[in-house]
């Protein structure tokens, strides 16, 4: 991807620690996705739905990523008007990309669990509308750091409009209440909901989704530290030549 943040020394001490983190967290990884794999197969098939229920082990757990990594995009953007910190902005471009690749793939999950229940593809069900308006907002965010530089004017502007756009985040989980019954779309799962046999794959679906997420936000960040240490050095010594060569033509 073609994000980037403003300019400043890069990594930072926390980036090189969570670097670190990053790659302690790839075995767990490997664990969790394997015990999230042979859960769900085992997992009962619904008796209304079919095999196609399956897919609550996946598209629920998404929209929590989602949700997450636009969390992490709003704090990390305030703290970077706050404190002036640009790993904070960094992180927030991390949290922006990985949480758009979640939400894509609710949103395609999410159409196919609907066919295979619904009967259609799409509904402009109201969680559905606010969901596609929150995937548009962040979307927007990418486009606004892919074309508009690496200055601190450009990331003080894209933390602000992170932070006004986490307003939709609580709006889209608790619409289905606001909206009563105009809303096709299931309830939110609440202790109890979900049927025999159904909790354990569900919490590994979770748990292995989450650390997924968490590999990548980590992973995100780091690529943007060196990125920007690598952009910092070749200006160093475009300057440094640009000395030089001053030097050189100079008077004798």
């Amino acid at each position: 991807m073609t994000t980037q943040s403003s300019t400043s020394a890069a990594p930072s001490p926390l980036e090189d620690r969570t670097a670190k983190v990053r790659r302690w967290l790839t075995g767990p990884l490997i664990v969790f996705v394997a015990a999230y794999a042979w859960t769900v197969v085992n997992a009962p098939i619904d008796s209304v739905q079919g095999i196609i229920q399956k897919i609550l082990y996946v598209h629920p757990p998404l929209a929590y990523g989602a949700y997450l990594g636009f969390v992490i995009t709003a704090v990390a953007g305030g703290i970077y008007l706050w404190k002036s910190r640009e790993d904070m902005d960094r992180l927030a471009i991390a949290g922006t990309e990985v949480g758009v690749i979640f939400c894509t793939l609710m949103l395609i999950t999410g159409p196919i669990w609907a066919r295979g229940t619904w009967g259609k593809w799409w509904s402009w069900d109201p969680r559905l509308t606010v969901t596609l308006l929150l995937w548009f907002i962040y979307l927007a965010y990418m486009l606004l750091r892919s074309f508009s530089g690496r200055s601190a004017r450009t990331a003080r502007f894209a933390a602000v409009y992170g932070i006004v756009g986490i307003v939709l985040v609580p709006l889209n989980y608790y619409i289905i209440e606001i909206f009563d019954d105009r809303s096709i779309h299931p309830e939110n799962l609440e202790r109890g909901s979900l049927g025999d046999g159904m909790g354990l794959p569900f919490l590994m679906a979770n748990l292995a989704l989450f650390f997924v997420f968490a590999y990548l936000v980590l992973l995100r960040w780091e690529v943007e530290g060196l990125r920007t240490a690598a952009s910092e050095d070749e200006a160093e010594r475009l300057a440094r030549g640009a000395g030089v060569a001053g030097t050189k033509g100079g008077p004798a």
